[in-house]
């Protein structure tokens, strides 16, 4: 893959700076209730973004050509199948039905944030930075007072799930409350219109929802960025401990190891390491239930694979589903017809001269989309984001196309390219 010239780069990185000053802006973030617990039947009528097929209940398919069956012991309550470089959807269940996402919302956490601070940037913790670190929560072992590279807090992210190293990395972007406007306003520009955050971390909460097709869009945006495909498909890393001191008055600090919990990549008693691999996020919750997006790669072909809470609750479901669907996917490639598509990011499609769907864009209940009736209730406090967009956006239209056109073919990391099943 060609890399861009030096003009675009000196260009990219004006834009950046001008993007960066955003994150400058105090906003005040949604409070986090207790959320309510998901319907048990996807609505009638959801969002058609990204083709009309997609907006329907249940199974699309389109098996022309030889291609093989699906699975018939898939469970989950939604899912997706896609071509990660065309962006053609294979086949999908439910992709557009709003549901809990987990910590698999971390992705467009990172996919927002992860551009901001160069990896060794270092930040001390202040106690206030885990002072919204929900009960029960997923953890790397972030101590107060000590002080951590971005690159620690980004492995903690991604192997440990840990949302003590999300609310860190929030402190850093001015809080939790700019970070939510942030992400919000990211999944509009990526056209994941199901989406809306309410807490950065995936951790339950009234109101924060998304859909296998935002998560895959997620995925897809954030694989094009290179420190995310590290972070993603890191297998087991080093992670700062505690500073002790001994009896004689010496400071030490050790480290202890982090293994990912993405079973896809580290295998597991049940799960084998599936063939591949690449990343990149699972979560976990007691509403969500299990939740995964999963990228792996096969004789030159990349595949995105999101899974939402599976009905059966045997031990790794989620993962041993994904695998069926991999396995369908992979084999159905140039054979089944495409029933929608994964849309660009709203700047490069109005980069071609197409105007970018509408916040309630494909909706067919009458409702706007969750991320837009956010952006609408807080319209009178976020009018210097509004500005500060209208500034850099313009500038930004025709680079951010040529990035998203450019690094459609990512360069996946070369270790999960050789793996392969013990």
């Amino acid at each position: 893959m060609p890399a861009p010239n030096k003009i675009v780069r000196r260009s990219l990185m004006v834009a950046s700076a001008a993007l960066l000053s955003l994150s400058s802006v105090s906003l005040t973030a949604p409070t986090a209730l207790a959320a309510p617990v998901p319907s048990a039947t996807p609505p009638a009528g959801m969002s058609s973004v990204g083709g009309a097929r997609l907006g329907l209940p249940g199974t699309q398919v389109d098996l022309a050509g030889g291609a093989p069956v699906l699975p018939k012991d898939l469970t989950a309550r939604s899912w997706i199948v896609a071509d990660a470089e065309s962006g053609d959807v294979l086949a999908a269940h439910n992709a557009h039905w709003r549901l809990p996402p987990a910590s698999t919302l971390k992705m467009l956490f990172a996919d927002t944030v992860l551009p901001k601070f160069p990896r060794t940037q270092t930040h001390k913790v202040d106690p206030a930075d885990l002072a919204e670190v929900g009960a029960g929560s997923s953890l790397v072992g972030i101590k107060e007072n000590e002080t951590y590279t971005v690159h620690d807090l980004w492995l903690g992210v991604f192997l440990r799930s840990g949302n003590d190293a999300v609310h860190v990395l929030s402190a850093m972007n001015g809080g939790t409350g700019p970070t939510v406007q942030d992400m919000n306003a990211h999944a509009q520009e990526l056209q994941a219109l199901d989406t809306n955050v309410v807490s950065p971390d995936g951790y339950d909460a009234k109101g924060q929802v998304s859909s296998a097709y935002d998560l895959t869009l997620f995925a897809r945006s954030g694989m094009q960025k290179k420190d995310f495909r590290e972070y993603c498909s890191t297998v087991r890393a080093s992670f700062p401990g505690e500073t002790k001191k001994n009896k004689k008055g010496k400071t030490t600090r050790g480290s202890f190891e982090i293994q990912n919990t993405n079973r896809l990549l580290s295998g597991d008693y049940d799960v084998p390491v599936y063939q591949g691999i690449a990343g990149v996020k699972n979560g976990n919750t007691t509403h969500a239930g299990a939740t995964f997006t999963g990228v792996a790669e096969r004789d030159g072909r990349v595949l995105l694979v999101t899974v939402m809470n599976p009905e059966d609750k045997q031990h790794n479901e989620v993962y041993k589903e994904t695998v069926k669907l991999f396995d369908w996917g992979f084999a159905a490639l140039d054979k089944a017809r495409p029933v929608g598509e994964l849309v660009p990011p709203r700047s490069a499609v109005e980069a071609k001269g197409q105007p970018g769907a509408e916040p309630s864009a494909g909706r067919t209940d009458g409702a706007s989309s969750p991320a837009a009736e956010a952006s609408a209730s807080a319209k009178h406090g976020t009018s210097g984001v509004g500005t500060a967009l209208g500034v850099a956006g313009g500038a930004l239209v025709l680079l951010a196309a040529a990035a998203f056109l450019v690094n459609r073919r990512w360069p996946l990391p070369d270790l999960m390219r050789r793996r392969t099943r013990p």
